[in-house]
């Protein structure tokens, strides 16, 4: 079977100056039709029309034919019809394919495809075409109708498909100087994300994002041991990027149910085996670690499975570290190596957190609020919750946070019985819950990060000897920080002493809070990831 594929690429683009030579991924846009013909297990010829010398010059570079075009077949009003008639005529083909260099994102799998179903299907012509149902009105004289019967949301609206520029399949026979249809027309589906047809600046830009585009992976892992910060933290780092990560997790150390109803890609296995094995096959080009410490043996081994990926650990003090490109460990101040990013100017706040503003500080601590994370491993909730049980604090109120991993969430809950009291479970909403408090009592972790963001004095204790080395929550900051495991007595010592501090101190502690830029960390973590 002969196929040959006409590319036609004029030089006289009026909206784009110079748009099939733009450079889109360090490649003129014209390359892209073309390694795409060339890529193909069908095409047998390939001929570029153009009246550009610099096409010209790229085309042979690229090892294809060239068709030179007559001015009479250069101007605007021309159509493709007689431009494809004339760079086909010479050649013998049982099927022309007109590409448009205007669609870069094209695949050679999906114009393979294509060929095969025109072929299969014994069609005379076949578009390529995307199917973009629309709530559509059409122009009737001087009416405007609807051109639908009844209002749907898009996904129960009825297929409505858009001719795309990608290609435009014909039976040789039906290539004339006026048409390329034959009797039997049919349209092909393609991706949406391979329909880009450039016809502004803004194509230009959404297809230089589609082509840069890496796959993406993120190994993460949470427990009620190794708390559930990692996870907050993956699931906000995925919707940094324009498509979806695939998100793995082990089955042996995470439980589904704590990414709660997110839409992302969720992949469990059964090990690092499993893992590594899929890694290989599927050749990411980022690959992103947050399941704390990593060791050289398990980086060596997820460097020898894909050895041209950029590898990304996240609070990391491991050896995995020297094995990787980058080490982000907003919680820690130290750089061990030089691609080590530290400090809590890489500490990524959740999305919710940039659309409030600090607390007010008011005369009095009316309400305090109190969350240990999504785990809690030293159950300091139940030992405050007993504390501020007694009487003596029946004229404050306080609001309990228990996270998804909290193994005696049921039990704690009938401390809602206290009239001052209220616990609540997996909340949603946590800063518009915690804006609402005067100071707060929590782990040494991320939400103390929260906590400053909202400018909320707050007493941290450690939950484990890795959050000992966290350095931001410190008296400098504007934290009062108890160590690991304090003795009840201290507790309640400091919460009496916050309690009864006046508006001027915890006004000082708020201004040492919100000294820190905490609200840009994401913007800065993505630039070091891109930019690998």
């Amino acid at each position: 079977m002969k196929v040959l594929a006409v590319i036609p690429a004029r030089a006289g683009s009026k909206g784009i100056p110079n748009k099939n030579l733009r450079l889109i991924n360090n490649h003129p846009l014209i390359y892209y039709a073309i390694n795409n013909a060339k890529s193909s297990k069908y095409i047998t010829d390939i001929v570029v029309s153009t009246d550009s010398p610099v096409v010209e010059a790229i085309a042979i570079q690229m090892g294809v034919n060239v068709r030179l075009r007559r001015p009479e077949l250069s101007g605007d009003s021309v159509t493709l019809d007689a431009v494809i008639y004339d760079a086909a005529k010479n050649y013998t083909a049982d099927y022309v394919i007109s590409m448009q260099p205007t669609s870069p994102t094209l695949t050679p799998q999906t114009l393979d495809n294509a060929i095969e179903y025109a072929v299969r299907h014994d069609t005379d012509t076949l578009i390529s075409a995307i199917n973009k149902p629309h709530l559509a009105w059409l122009k009737d004289g001087d009416r405007k109708l609807p051109a639908y019967r009844e209002r749907l949301n898009r996904q129960y609206l009825p297929p409505y498909y858009m001719e795309t520029g990608a290609f435009f399949i014909s039976k040789g026979s039906v290539v004339t100087p006026f048409s390329r249809f034959g009797a039997k027309c049919d349209i092909y589906e393609i991706p949406e994300n391979e329909a880009i047809d450039i016809d502004t600046f803004g194509d230009l830009k959404y297809a230089e994002a589609v082509l840069e585009r890496k796959r993406t992976a993120i190994y993460v892992n949470g427990n009620t041991l190794r708390g559930m910060g990692h996870i907050y933290r993956a699931l906000e780092l995925a919707d940094e990027f324009y498509s979806k990560p695939d998100i793995y997790y082990d089955i042996n150390q995470t439980d589904r149910k704590l990414f709660g109803s997110t839409t992302h890609t969720l992949i469990p296995v059964n090990g690092i085996d499993e893992l590594l094995s899929i890694a290989e096959k599927e050749q990411y080009d980022l690959f992103i670690n947050d399941i704390l410490s990593t060791s050289i043996d398990y980086m060596t081994s997820l460097r020898n499975a894909i050895p041209n990926a950029k590898i990304i650990n996240f609070e990391d003090d491991g050896e995995g570290i020297y094995k990787a490109d980058l080490v982000i460990n907003a919680l820690f101040h130290e750089a061990y190596v030089p691609h080590m990013m530290s400090g809590e100017q890489y500490y990524i706040s959740p999305k919710l957190y940039m659309f409030y503003g600090p607390i007010k500080i008011k005369e009095r601590v009316k309400k305090v609020f109190i969350s240990f994370g999504g785990s809690d491993p030293q159950n300091y909730s139940e030992r405050l919750l007993n504390i501020i049980s007694d009487r003596e604090y029946n004229d404050i109120s306080f609001t309990v946070v228990l996270g998804l991993a909290k193994d005696n969430a049921d039990r704690l809950m009938n401390f809602n019985d206290y009239p001052n009291i209220e616990v609540l479970f997996n909340v949603k909403n946590m800063p518009h819950i915690m804006a609402e408090c005067d100071m707060a009592i929590t782990s040494r972790g991320r939400t103390c990060y929260e906590l400053a963001i909202l400018g909320i004095p707050a007493i941290a204790m450690a939950q484990n000897h890795r959050e000992e080395k966290h350095g931001f929550v410190c008296s400098d900051n504007g934290f009062t920080y108890l160590g690991l495991n304090p003795a009840d007595e201290t507790i309640k010592a400091n919460l009496d002493m916050y309690i009864h501090m006046g508006r001027a101190e915890r006004l000082r502690f708020q201004s040492l809070l919100l000294s820190h830029d905490l609200k840009n960390g994401r913007r800065k973590v993505m630039n070091l990831i891109n930019n690998l």
